[in-house]
């Protein structure tokens, strides 16, 4: 839920961003990437939590002969190493570069 409510839509941006357009009302995507910035810590302990988990279910799905469902939780993994290590500091570094274009 605090991904999609303040991690992930300040991404949308990107494409826009990407293409040097910066619009004032673009600032609304502050509070969020603020919001992201000192929830962060939270998130990442509670990804730590999950990716822990994760890791008991693909043993003992690899212990129960279940693949399909070891493979599902090691991609679960990667999508939050990716969430860790891409999108949030993303979402961060757009409100950093946002603020200083905006002057905010």
């Amino acid at each position: 839920m605090k991904e999609e409510a303040y991690a992930l839509p300040p991404l949308g941006l990107l494409v826009l961003l990407a293409k040097g357009e910066v619009r004032p009302e673009m600032a609304e995507v502050l509070a969020m990437t603020d919001q992201l910035r000192s929830e962060l810590p939270n998130m990442l302990a509670e990804h730590a939590r999950i990716v822990e988990a994760l890791g008991r279910l693909a043993d003992a799905a690899e212990r129960e002969g279940n693949r399909q469902v070891a493979q599902f939780a090691e991609k679960l993994k990667l999508h939050a190493q990716t969430e860790e290590q891409v999108l949030y500091p993303a979402a961060i570094v757009l409100g950093d570069y946002l603020r200083l274009k905006l002057n905010k």
